[in-house]
């Protein structure tokens, strides 16, 4: 118990130092030595408990952002399997709604742009995040919008879902200097969700039916 606390506390530190060193930086120019000597640590902490820097990224995108996300979509999971089961219908928009809205808080604060910029660095690229929440996957997603929209085929569902996210991050996760960083810079939320909405929901293409 004492060696899982203290590897605990580690890895707390670690997370700590790193979001701070981000703040006052930009996590491009942070270097894993500097986040190991802001957490008073050896220089190989950041790796013997994260892998490498962008392990320690997701960990901290998953720490601060999954409480933002979390239990609003476990709801509509829980609704998309009981409208499968008894035919009610899902409803698109509120599962947009779900996942734009929390983009909007974070936007107000320093803080919470610099998570979205990160959390925009690290999927765009490869289009996935190691993570161990689900909910950093394309998966649940892709299965809610299969459910609601069963003209589409599992491609076409894919291909939706990460044109829509792939627009999310570009709104909400580019890089912003803090005295452009304010809520006029970003469009409204309900013109996004709406926008989101409708191209997810649009008839499918006449050679995908």
């Amino acid at each position: 118990m004492a060696d899982e606390t203290t590897t605990e506390g580690t890895r707390d530190r670690l997370l700590a130092a790193a979001e701070r060193l981000f703040l006052e930086k930009g996590a491009d120019r942070v270097s894993v030595r500097a986040i190991n000597a802001a957490a008073g640590l050896n220089p190989g902490a950041v790796h013997y408990h994260f892998g490498a820097k962008e392990g320690l990224i997701a960990a901290l995108l998953e720490q601060d952002l999954r409480p933002y996300w979390e239990d609003r979509l476990e709801d509509l999971a829980g609704r998309s399997r009981r409208g499968a089961e008894t035919g009610e219908p899902f409803p698109i928009g509120e599962l947009v709604a779900a996942i734009v809205e929390p983009f909007e808080e974070l936007t107000s604060t320093e803080k919470g742009r610099m998570l979205c910029t990160l959390l925009a660095r690290s999927v765009l690229p490869s289009w996935r995040l190691p993570s161990a929440s689900a909910w950093f996957g394309s998966a649940p997603f892709e299965v809610m919008l299969g459910r609601a929209l069963p003209e589409l085929s599992a491609r076409e569902v894919a291909e939706r879902w990460r044109l829509a996210f792939t627009l999310l991050l570009e709104v909400y996760g580019r890089p912003q200097a803090p005295a452009s960083a304010r809520a006029g810079t970003y469009p409204e939320t309900a013109t996004v969700i709406a926008f989101v909405t409708a191209g997810l929901t649009a008839p499918p293409p006449p050679d995908r039916r």
